[in-house]
């Protein structure tokens, strides 16, 4: 703070300094030639400007200690400074740009709501027709209605993701902890994925035992979803099976989830869950978007849990959801 108050006032005390000793040095050549009488008429002069600066660092002792110090928070923007000209104008230009501020981040929070309500709206929209398709087709098992039906599930997984990736901006409004069963949160996936499996000619492997553990039931669901259908996707016509197991550890329980597929490169592996980083197997499955594991590793965060990844490219890949007690 001293030292920038110097900084400030350094050109004022070059320029004091320099003014008196031209002062001084005229009255030399004019002939007043009184050394002594010419000190203390230097000494008269310093010691007015260290008055002066004495008295302008005591008036303005909040102003600089302001300037040197980090906001930590918005509400110090309203600190009284000194009573000063500058300090006045500074403490008003500091309150007018806060209200700028927040004017500013209602309008975004605005924005970000009426997006958000837009987008849960358009997406309940798009069901509709969704299910009616649905219904239409499924009486019948021709293959062109086989082919419809898989793309109507491929739209609901779409729409699906579309709706959790909106709610995941207002997720401390849209979640519930209590007790959840994993067994029947698994259950509850491998049912939504049923013809994802047969088509793929897939089975799950489930050995999950009917533990409980704290989480909200829906975003549960979503992430094993998220897995399970991954899994799917890079085991068809490699892999046999997907096994689904907990095991019991110290601080908690694991729930594993484990594929026969293709693997994912080492080189990948650290980047899995960044948002839309699909990798080289994103190139060879063009339907990768790279939000999957992304959305999981968020989800997993908010709930308090933690996810792991293994993996070797040609071996499969093991996804570890750990529920700490």
């Amino acid at each position: 703070m001293v030292r920038l108050f110097l900084r400030d006032q350094f050109p004022l005390i070059l320029i004091n300094f320099i003014q008196l000793l031209l002062v001084l040095f005229v009255v030399w050549m004019s002939g007043f030639q009184q050394f002594s009488l010419l000190i203390y008429a230097l000494f008269l002069g310093i010691f007015l400007l260290t008055i002066y600066l004495v008295f302008r660092y005591i008036t303005h002792r909040r102003f600089y200690h302001r300037l040197t110090r980090q906001i930590s928070s918005l509400d110090e923007v309203f600190e009284s400074l000194d009573t000063a000209p500058v300090s006045a104008a500074l403490s008003d230009l500091l309150k007018a740009q806060h209200r700028l501020y927040v004017n500013d981040m209602q309008q975004q929070e605005k924005k970000r709501k009426d997006h958000l309500t837009f987008i849960n709206q358009w997406v309940h929209q798009m069901k509709t027709p969704l299910s009616v398709v649905e219904l239409i087709i499924q009486d019948r098992d021709d293959e062109q209605m086989m082919s419809i039906q898989e793309e109507t599930d491929k739209l609901e997984k779409g729409l699906e993701m579309v709706l959790y990736v909106a709610r995941l901006d207002a997720f401390e409004q849209d979640f519930h902890v209590q007790p959840v069963s994993l067994k029947a949160a698994v259950d509850e996936a491998i049912q939504d994925n049923k013809r994802l499996f047969i088509k793929n000619q897939v089975y799950p492997d489930v050995q999950v035992s009917p533990a409980m553990v704290e989480s909200d039931e829906k975003w549960l669901e979503f992430i094993f979803n998220q897995v399970i259908t991954n899994g799917i996707k890079y085991s068809s016509g490699i892999g046999k099976k997907i096994s689904i197991y907990d095991q019991k550890t110290e601080n908690g329980i694991d729930l594993v989830i484990q594929d026969m597929g293709v693997g994912i490169p080492m080189t990948d592996l650290k980047r899995v869950f960044d948002p839309f980083f699909t990798g080289e197997n994103g190139r060879v499955y063009r339907e990768s978007t790279g939000m999957g594991l992304y959305l999981v590793k968020e989800v997993c965060e908010k709930l308090g849990h933690e996810v792991h990844i293994e993996s070797a490219q040609g071996e499969g890949t093991l996804v570890k959801v750990s529920f700490i007690s």
